[in-house]
């Protein structure tokens, strides 16, 4: 599978050496700064990750310019990243840095190692080093990523954006990275998209395409140091370049958490709706104009009119994070009913975060659940953040995850990235016992890239599994580590077991993850994708989605009660 390359970042060469800066001035046990004459396009900055957080503050002719968190090298580096030093025209910049924290303050300040090895190139290396990269599911080029954001399609393309840091492989800077794609499967990576502003760093939300304007609007949180408000940017290229609505923001609260709006144009009303997670509800606006927002109801907890008893709705063990709503056809039948994603850290079924939802009705103001019990779209434990595209073709309802956990997602063992998001997937109900429950099944576009039947697993593969009653199926390679994975036809459940399988990076790693089982399992779609493994009802009925780091990938492929196809994955 081809690797995603920036179009702007190419091969590490013609460095310029540590003598384009200047020796450091030391102004403190914390402080220092470090004059930069601009000879290149970056400045390669040296990170070390065990290290605190060091503040670098850009000044250019005697004003702030930018302002990142960092950490930097003090005595190894881990890797490099790129601070564009061409973009701000100046000849000269000086760097303002403050060392937090002292952990590893035993030596004096000038000694580190960062001074000698920032360096200046007009180019910076991208080509992959790691063996976990997935081939088939998207990742960042470099730096971390967490939520898939602001996601749309339009004239034959997909948009993602996402959680990006671009200074280094742990959460960090937030800013909104951006990828596209023709058909979901292949990705390239595009310049910034929205970066931090004065009222704070860029967290998650959606994008919508108003085609009456003929523009993508975006909404995202801008999360400052005491508040988080709700923003806008607009773009008229088709989301290659925003520019910033001059009003920010659109919407503000004194909720300590409130983020992560989700726009939708919703024509039974003719009006915008916009859903927000406030702490552990949901809110819920409409607006004609994009920009004046009348607010219509909250959602998280019901109250009975004769009794005035409060329940609460689902989990609330964590913060709401990351809401969809949509509508969505039952499969079989002419109903219709409406589904809210509502994304939670933590409270997860198997400990930190995962992805909750709920059936019911929506007017347009409020929404009404069907259900009181809580209800989990994918039974892993590492599928979080999940939303949809806007203006997806065909009136698809397809979805994006972030494949990861918060309880270890700053440890996983990468450098040169952090993180990958889920293999696409459609959304729809089916009912069953007289409920209903969401379907999800791997978009079609996966099926593009299923190639020859093979006789053993590799690292990137497709496995079909015709199921006979209950089964057992077995990935090991020759170090004894092995995932299991087991349908019980009696219980209704399937379960995944990676408890065996490489983790030593985190105790909340291993694990074993059960989910029901909405009638019988005919057969398993399971994909593997180096540091991956998504199994799939292939009737949509049940979805799971777990990482594994195996020091060796899985080469064997053992099973019991079912008959097993392997498809090689095409390149």
């Amino acid at each position: 599978m081809r690797k995603l390359m920036l179009t702007m970042l190419a091969s590490l060469l013609a460095l310029t050496g540590a003598s384009a800066q200047d020796k450091p001035q030391v102004l403190g046990k914390s402080h220092a700064m470090q004059r930069v004459e601009v000879k290149s396009h970056y400045l390669l900055l040296p990170v070390q990750e065990r290290e605190e957080i060091a503040t670098i503050k850009v000044l250019a002719d005697n004003q702030q310019v930018q302002k990142l968190n960092i950490r930097l090298a003090v005595d190894q580096v881990d890797y490099f990243v790129p601070l564009d030093i061409q973009r701000f025209g100046a000849s000269d910049l000086q760097l303002d840095i403050f060392f937090h924290g002292d952990r590893r303050f035993t030596g004096a300040m000038k000694d580190f190692l960062c001074w000698k090895e920032m360096k200046q190139s007009d180019t910076f290396d991208t080509a992959n080093r790691e063996k976990f990269r997935p081939a088939y599911h998207h990742t960042p080029v470099y730096g971390w990523m967490n939520d898939p954001n602001g996601m749309f399609y339009k004239d034959g393309v997909y948009h993602l954006y996402y959680q990006w840091n671009p200074y280094g492989s742990m959460w960090e800077n937030m800013t909104w990275g951006h990828s596209t794609s023709k058909d979901l499967i292949h990705w390239e990576s595009q310049p910034t998209a929205i970066e931090p502003d004065a009222l704070g760093d860029i967290f998650s939300g959606s994008c919508v395409v108003d085609k009456k304007n003929d523009r993508v609007v975006a909404f995202y949180t801008s999360a400052g140091e005491r508040a988080q408000i709700q923003s806008m940017a607009v773009s008229t290229d088709n989301g290659q370049t925003f520019k910033k609505y001059k009003g920010n923001p659109v919407l503000v609260s004194k909720e300590p958490d409130f983020r992560d709006p989700k726009c939708f144009w919703n024509p039974e009303i003719q009006k915008w709706n916009l859903i927000l997670a406030v702490g552990q509800e949901m809110r819920i606006y409409s607006s004609s104009n994009l920009t004046d927002w009348t607010y219509e109801s909250s959602f998280g907890v019901s109250v009975d009119k004769e009794t005035g008893d409060v329940t609460e709705l689902g989990c609330h063990d964590g913060v709401w994070e990351c809401p969809d709503l949509m509508k969505l056809q039952v499969r079989g039948t002419d109903k219709q009913k409406w589904m809210l994603i509502c994304n939670i850290n933590p409270g997860g079924p198997f400990g930190g975060s995962a992805t909750q939802y709920f059936i019911g009705d929506f007017d347009g103001h409020k929404f009404t659940c069907d259900h009181k019990d809580t209800r989990w779209m994918d039974y892993g434990k590492d599928h979080y953040a999940t939303v949809t595209f806007d203006n997806a073709p065909d009136g698809r309802k397809i979805a994006l995850a972030w494949m990861s956990n918060w309880q270890y997602a700053n440890q996983t063992p990468t450098k040169q990235f952090r993180s990958a998001n889920s293999v696409p997937r459609d959304l729809d109900l089916f009912e069953y016992n007289g409920e209903i429950y969401c379907g999800v099944n791997p978009s079609r576009e996966l099926n593009a890239i299923r190639g020859k039947v093979i006789s053993k697993p590799t690292q990137t593969c497709e496995i079909v599994v015709d199921v006979k009653g209950s089964t057992e199926i077995v990935l090991a390679n020759a170090l004894g580590e092995q995932v299991v994975l087991t349908y019980d036809a009696a219980e209704s459940t399937f379960a995944m077991d990676r408890t065996r399988s490489y983790a030593s990076f985190s105790e909340a790693f291993p694990c074993k993850t059960v989910a029901p089982v909405y009638g019988d399992i005919k057969q398993l779609r399971i994909f593997i994708d180096k540091c991956s493994i998504e199994a799939f009802d292939a009737e949509g009925k049940m979805a799971m989605t777990n990482l594994v780091f195996p020091n060796e990938p899985y080469n064997t492929l053992k099973v019991k009660g079912g008959k097993a196809t392997i498809y090689d994955i095409k390149k």
